[in-house]
């Protein structure tokens, strides 16, 4: 039988919270002044790291929560929340005795928002409940509506993948260039660091010209020449290009010859 914690009038209870991003690292946390051992995870003292109140009910809506505290450890500091590591990462919270080690887990979900200020942090917490807000039912669209290389496209991720080595920087725009390979095949792909301190880090590509690529994520210090990063290819998601770059227009997840809502407010011009 589970333990009913507050039940009795005195306890020794701490509230624990566990981060799991998602390049595969696993942080915990307890709000107690000595570190705690349980479920197989170590919990870091941080008092000064804790969560507000905790909603759920049996309701559709999103169960709300959020979490807030110091930047003290080393494992969460401003430069890693800036750069995007704990990104929609898993989150779960509980409570757990100091003595005897039980646990439960009070609520799990994934980080929203994350700000920073005056050497604190603080984050909106989305349950899994969020997803229920999220529209299955497809819109037409001019544009593809398929992840490129995703469910839908058909296309290989592998085929249009690469391991590129950056051999320049350009400062004003943060232009990454990287050796051999055509930047314009990446404009919309993606890119993730796979060496030095940004090693994991995913990013968006955003521009590309023959000195470069730019990416949405600023960078505190620029990358080292000889740093690697796998690159992927992207689309535009029009049929043109889907038709004549990647020959699989057959694939082509939407509606570019569908007349659109304005259609009756169209009339002809003076000739």
């Amino acid at each position: 039988m589970s333990r009913v914690f507050r039940a009795g009038e005195l306890e020794g209870i701490a509230t624990f919270w566990r981060l799991y991003r998602r390049d595969g690292v696993a942080l915990a946390f307890v709000s107690h002044d000595r570190d705690l051992w349980f479920d197989g995870m170590l919990h870091r003292a941080a008092p000064g790291m804790v969560p507000s109140a905790i909603r759920r009910s049996a309701r559709l809506d999103d169960d709300s929560a959020e979490v807030e505290g110091a930047l003290t450890h080393d494992s969460i500091d401003a430069a890693d929340l800036r750069r995007g590591r704990f990104d929609g990462a898993g989150v779960a919270m509980g409570v757990v005795d100091w003595e005897t080690l039980e646990s439960t887990v009070l609520y799990r979900g994934t980080l929203g928002r994350i700000s920073v200020s005056d050497g604190r942090f603080s984050a909106d917490l989305r349950s899994a409940k969020a997803a229920l807000d999220v529209d299955p039912v497809p819109r037409t669209s001019p544009l593809c509506r398929a992840q490129f290389c995703g469910p839908g496209c058909g296309l290989s991720a592998a085929r249009h993948t690469v391991t590129a080595v950056v051999n320049a920087w350009s400062d004003p725009d943060e232009r990454i260039g990287f050796a051999a390979i055509d930047p314009g095949l990446f404009r919309h792909g993606t890119l993730v660091w796979l060496d030095g301190p940004l090693a994991g880090l995913r990013a968006r590509v955003v521009d590309a010209n023959p000195a470069g690529l730019v990416i949405d994520r600023p960078l505190d210090t620029p990358p080292a020449p000889g740093t690697r990063a796998r690159l992927t290819e992207g689309c535009d998601r029009t049929l043109a290009t889907c038709a004549s770059r990647f020959a699989n227009h057959r694939n082509f997840r939407g509606e570019p010859y569908l007349p659109g809502n304005d259609l009756v407010a169209r009339y002809p011009g003076a000739q």
